[in-house]
């Protein structure tokens, strides 16, 4: 008797079925309305409204002096975004995902960087990446070849969620970080890509006695040297060099050091702004300035060491942004690739520290190779 063969086949990997598949892609292809409806909900006051207490459409409609047009429209498409909820008496209240973009900073800091900064510019991605160039940021709003040497010349409410996007990852991490750097304790401090010179604060905070030194393009020297002497700050401390650290000559300050008398150079969340070509350009530099006893940390946010999925998701998509915003060249790294260029420098990783503060943060930390 002839038995049966059994035919093997191989378990599928995705059992997503199609109806799931559609749906999804049906959010991405709206994404840049949902985006915006949940802009109206937040400048309308609507999702604050509903958060504090539910109400009705109608009520809504008082409460925000809106016509029925905007809110039933507007509800229609955050119900379905899952932004708004409606319980059986017609009540509307925020869910969870609609409360973080009120109440969660991470979220807040990344959805106002998208809507001011990034939103126009993005539509200009295919052609930033044809030219290796921000034309996201020339085409709508200043003709540069980077948004850095403009920072002070951008619209008043694009600056300020530039800044707040900004400082409120790196800004997080500082604390511990300079108890890292500070064992043994330096005699000077330079930080490269100061920005506003947040960093040289906690420095000047942190450590009575240790000289610090700001490094960045003289556009942004000027408004920090401006804040500081708002602030009256010690600058018998805090020096400044305005400088283009891209030029091919080697423009940075000395920054050697003796072994009772160390030196420490930071570049926090700074290299994640140039290119591999330029990152390697940028190392060889600071190698040429610095001897044995100067030890060179970098602070990067590394997309390959986020716990969470959605810290990835968000690093990887903040590369979009340097596309066509930024400079066209530069990106967020993964701690391999970084390490690949340190290797091909004159500097070598010496010690390398993980998860660093909340949002999981590698400190790098380089001698002279």
């Amino acid at each position: 008797m002839q038995t049966k063969r059994e035919t093997y086949r191989r378990e599928r990997k995705n059992k997503t079925s199609k109806v799931e598949v559609l749906t999804e892609a049906q959010k991405i292809a709206f994404a840049p309305m949902t985006f915006q409806t949940l802009a109206a909900l937040i400048d309308f006051n609507i999702l604050q409204a509903v958060s504090e207490t539910p109400m009705t459409r109608e009520q809504v409609m008082e409460k925000c002096n809106l016509p029925k047009y905007t809110v039933f429209t507007l509800f229609d498409a955050a119900l379905c975004a899952g932004i708004l909820q409606k319980d059986e008496y017609g009540l509307y209240s925020a869910t969870p995902l609609g409360e973080a973009f009120l109440l969660d900073p991470m979220t807040k800091a990344n959805f106002n960087f998208v809507k001011d900064v990034c939103y126009l510019g993005a539509h200009e991605l295919k052609e930033s990446f044809e030219k290796n160039a921000p034309v996201g940021l020339q085409k709508h709003h200043i003709n540069s070849k980077t948004i850095y040497e403009v920072l002070p010349q951008l619209p008043e409410q694009m600056l300020k969620s530039w800044y707040e996007f900004d400082h409120y990852y790196s800004d997080d991490c500082f604390g511990e970080v300079l108890k890292i750097m500070f064992n043994p304790k330096p005699a000077k401090v330079f930080d490269i890509g100061g920005n506003t010179g947040k960093f040289e604060r906690a420095c000047l905070a942190f450590d009575c006695e240790c000289e610090v030194n700001m490094i960045d393009l003289p556009p942004n020297i000027e408004v920090a040297k401006a804040k500081f002497e708002q602030e009256k700050a010690d600058f018998n401390r805090l020096k400044f060099f305005a400088l283009d650290i891209l030029k091919q000559e080697n423009n940075l300050p000395d920054m050697t050091a003796q072994s009772d008398s160390p030196a420490i150079v930071l570049m926090s969340q700074f290299l994640d702004c140039f290119s591999e070509e330029q990152i390697l350009h940028i190392l060889n530099k600071v190698s040429e300035r610095i001897n044995e006893h100067t030890r060179v940390y970098i602070l990067e946010p590394f997309i390959d060491n986020q716990f969470f999925a959605g810290a990835a998701y968000a690093l990887s998509h903040i590369s979009l942004y340097f596309t066509c915003m930024a400079n066209g060249c530069s990106k967020m790294y993964n701690e391999a690739d970084m390490k690949d260029i340190i290797r091909k420098s004159n500097l070598k990783v010496n010690k390398a520290y993980y998860n660093i503060g909340k949002y999981d943060y590698t400190l790098l930390e380089c001698v002279k190779a």
